[in-house]
């Protein structure tokens, strides 16, 4: 047989596989199975559609994702503003600062005690959460700047001593990006640090300062101008939240604003780690404070940052200044804040004399 032979006997033979499965009627078994189990194939695939098999998995996997992201968030949600909360006595060292310990404890409680809310990734059900994750920012953030007090004033004798180690380290740790997780594609595919394990180690550093005070080898200059200087700082922060407040007052919602609840609690946890601070501020400093006749002021003060660190509306809103159904919250908060601001600055004034 010659090669033309073979190649028109190659086509004949194709021609007639391509015709018979035009031919086929739709719903033939195409691939040679027996009518029997072709059958049998279509029955089970009809009776799979009957019983609503594959919508009620669907509808289980949607009600179990509900039932985890809504039920997980309420279980972790947790914004503590417990305004008598004091120092557990791994926290506190004899001789050492009050306003250190209370930072290493509010870092001890926030991280450890209860969640890191801020940095959770898609797949936990806090990563729902805005407002105890804006709460622990504003803490951590509050904390921060003390701490840069600390390590620029407090933490040495004037200002041509060195730093101290730790204080600076811990200064340093605590502006790490609190939304940082342990992985992210976007910028490595390696592992790094997350925020908490920072924020773990700031409060080590924190502790290890306060025992070395202890034991002599360390120094917190109680003088009237370093505890000035720690005022103004914390006087300048919350300045700039009056600003960010005065933002979002100026950019009222008719109902709901979803962006006002997380500055709300923001600058929410800034102020009530503020008013801690400056609680154990108050026993570093009571030979000054007695002598300059500051218990009053300073009492007055401590109010005001008690006031609006204590707030908490059940919704919060960013109706009009002026309205009358819909509240604002964010002025409201507001008002204590400048209150507290101009009594530090009261404060200030009297320390200058």
């Amino acid at each position: 047989m010659g090669l033309r032979e073979r190649f028109a006997r190659l086509k004949e033979t194709l021609r007639h596989k391509w015709m018979y499965r035009r031919s086929a009627a739709p719903g033939q078994n195409p691939a040679g199975q027996g009518a029997a189990g072709w059958s049998k194939s279509r029955f089970n695939v009809q009776r799979f559609k009957e019983r609503g098999w594959l919508r009620g998995t669907l509808i289980g996997i949607a009600v179990f994702f509900l039932l985890y992201y809504t039920l997980g968030a309420l279980l972790i949600h947790t914004v503590e503003d417990d305004l008598d909360f004091a120092p557990s006595t791994e926290s506190m060292t004899e001789g050492g600062s009050h306003a250190v310990a209370m930072s290493a404890a509010l870092i001890t409680r926030e991280v450890d005690d209860h969640r890191w809310t801020a940095n959770d990734p898609f797949f936990m059900p806090s990563a729902v959460l805005d407002n105890m994750p804006n709460f622990q920012k504003g803490m951590i953030s509050a904390l921060g700047r003390f701490a840069f007090e600390l390590t620029d004033q407090l933490g040495r004798q004037r200002g041509s001593s060195q730093a101290d180690a730790d204080l600076s380290n811990a200064a340093g740790l605590l502006q790490y990006p609190a939304e940082t997780w342990i992985w992210d594609p976007k910028v490595s595919l390696w592992p790094r640090a997350s925020a908490e394990s920072q924020y773990r180690d700031a409060r080590r550093a924190l502790l290890n300062y306060n025992k070395r005070l202890a034991a002599g080898t360390a120094v917190f200059d109680r003088r009237s101008d370093n505890l000035l200087a720690a005022l103004d700082r914390i006087a300048l922060d919350i300045g700039s939240s009056s600003a960010a407040l005065d933002k979002a007052v100026n950019e009222p919602a008719l109902l709901l604003d979803f962006d006002a609840d997380d500055q709300f609690y923001n600058v929410k946890g800034q102020l009530y780690a503020y008013y801690l601070v400056l609680k154990a501020l108050r026993q570093d400093f009571p030979q000054i404070i007695a002598e300059r006749g500051l218990d009053d002021p300073w009492e007055q003060m401590l109010a005001s940052f008690r006031k609006a660190a204590a707030l908490d509306p059940w919704v919060v809103t960013n109706g009009a200044p002026d309205g009358v159904l819909v509240p604002n919250h964010l002025a409201a908060q507001g008002f204590y804040l400048l209150r507290a601001r101009t009594q530090l600055r009261e404060i200030t004034n009297i320390l200058l004399k």
